[in-house]
């Protein structure tokens, strides 16, 4: 899963993605209890079999410059499309995920000992599914989300 993370497309190839993959349980629930906002209870998240950290390595290129020419955070897409390489090849390999976005940053960074030029973005929870929690997720037609232009 890492290594289909490492292997995705990135703006200029700065490759700005951190990863920390938090097996132990303490941390696990650390994270759970103390780097997670208030208001969606996700006790369910301590476990999973491993909490992985997405975090961006911030420079003055990408996060300063940039955004201000283009209008565009690309760090921050570069790490969305890591983190989905990880979740896909999760997938493959039958593991179930959940992409947690809902966390306190300053305290994530504190719990994984980050410096602060990494600024921790999301988690992902990594694990077995249990038995018949796979289900499907209704989504939108194709025709509500494309525009054809030929």
């Amino acid at each position: 899963m890492l290594e289909a993370a490492r292997l995705a497309p990135s703006a200029c190839n700065r490759q700005p993605w951190r990863f920390a993959v938090v097996r132990e349980e303490a941390t696990r629930m650390r994270l759970v209890n103390e780097a997670f906002l208030a208001g969606i209870p996700m006790k369910w998240a301590a476990r999973a079999g491993a909490i992985i950290a997405l975090g961006m390595e911030k420079s003055a290129i990408t996060h300063r410059i940039a955004p201000r020419i283009s209008g565009v955070d690309y760090p921050l897409l570069d790490l969305g499309i890591a983190g989905e390489h990880l979740v896909l090849q999760a997938e493959e390999l039958g593991l179930g995920t959940c992409w947690i976005g809902w966390i306190k940053p300053k305290e994530v960074r504190r719990i994984l000992n980050w410096p602060r030029s990494i600024e921790p973005v999301s988690l992902v929870t990594v694990g077995w599914p249990s038995a018949g929690s796979r289900r499907s997720r209704s989504r939108m037609p194709l025709d509500e989300i494309t525009k054809w232009i030929d």
